[in-house]
Order: structure tokens, then sequence, then C-alpha cells
């Protein structure tokens, strides 16, 4: 019998107004975030997916909550997390937003001074007040992947975080197959090398839940 817990997931990018037709983002899919939400509907744990903007189709059988910026991701998650089991936070939050939103669309000019404000670290706010969640997060590195991985790890005070590398030929985007290191807060590290995000997906669950 299935012990049903009740998993968050948050996927995709977020984006970032600079006037009402222009934004900033990053280039996440959402992929990721969509296999883990249907692995764990698959476990038949009740599963709530909070997403950025995507081409992907929401899976069946998962309460889907769709968003755009950082600030919308900060109060869906903040509402959700109170009542989860376990939160899978892969979403790409821009670190940054424009400091100043135009009313109207900037005309062509010779130059703009874009000023950017950091955004809201959503997981570590998350994480340094849970109660009795397990909070996964995830990272994406172009350089000292596992020390950038293990002081995440530590300073945001996750249970676990699953290390994504940029470069080299790696592709993490999309649905490519991929290379990733997961880390727990116990020092344990797992390799996945060339593997599809369904089956990082299946493991993370049956693992963490």
């Amino acid at each position: 019998m299935v012990l049903r817990k009740r998993v968050l997931v948050t996927a995709g990018n977020t984006r970032e107004s600079i006037d009402p037709v222009r934004f900033i983002s990053n280039i996440s899919t959402g992929v990721m975030g969509f296999e883990i939400s249907k692995a764990a509907r698959d476990a038949g744990h009740r599963t709530v997916l909070i997403s950025g903007p995507t081409l992907l189709r929401p899976p069946r059988g998962v309460t889907y909550v769709p968003i755009v910026s950082s600030a919308d991701l900060d109060r869906a998650v903040r509402r959700e997390f109170k009542r989860c089991d376990v939160l899978f936070m892969t979403s790409a939050v821009c670190d940054f937003r424009p400091a100043f939103v135009s009313r109207q669309k900037i005309k062509r000019k010779s130059s703009l001074n874009l000023r950017l404000v950091k955004t809201r670290d959503i997981l570590k706010n998350l994480a340094s007040g849970k109660k009795r969640q397990t909070v996964v997060g995830f990272c994406l590195e172009t350089e000292n992947l596992l020390g950038n991985a293990r002081r995440k790890l530590r300073e945001k005070k996750l249970d676990c975080i699953v290390a994504n590398f940029l470069g080299r030929g790696s592709r993490p985007f999309g649905p490519h197959r991929t290379s990733v290191w997961i880390l727990d807060r116990g020092g344990k590290t797992v390799e996945f090398r060339n593997a599809t995000k369904a089956r990082i997906a299946k493991f993370l669950i049956r693992s963490i839940i």
C-alpha cells in the first residue's frame, strides 16, 4: 500500500518584465519539473505543479498552477508549501529583475541602461522556515559544480540538491539525456550519466519519498 504524500513541484523559468512586451528570463524548459510531477503522480502521491511559461502540456492528474514572474512564484509556492510534505524546487528563478518597469513600450534608441535588482531567494526562505517538510533544490553551474552545489546545500539548509553542469557538451535543458549529481546533507552523492530525465525523476521520487 502506498503512503500518499503531498508533493509540491516547481518548474520552468520566470519572466521579469522590462515593459509591456519585453522581459528578461532564462532558457529553462520545465522538462525536469514536469517529469518529477508525473513520477510523483504515478507513485500515487497528491501532486501540485507550479510552472512558469512553457510549451509543455500540464500532466493529467496533477494540480497545475501557472505563474509568470518570480513574485508570482513566491506567492504560489508559499501558499502551497505549508500543506506539502516534499518540495522539489526545479524552477530556474531569475536572480535579478528590472528595478523599474515601463508602462509603455520603450522606443528604439542608441542605448538603454537597465538597472537590475536582486529577486527574493524563494528556496532559501522556505527551507529556513520548514517544519517537517523535505526540501530538494536544483542548481546549474558552469564551474566548480560539486563545490558550488555543496555550498548551496549547506547555506540554503536543503535536505538534498540536484546539480547540473552546463558546458563541455553537457546539455541540461530540454528533453535531452543529461548528467546530474544528487547530493544529500548526510554527505552521500549519487551520479547519473547520460540518463533520461524521466529516469532521474523516478529515482528522486523513490529515494526521497
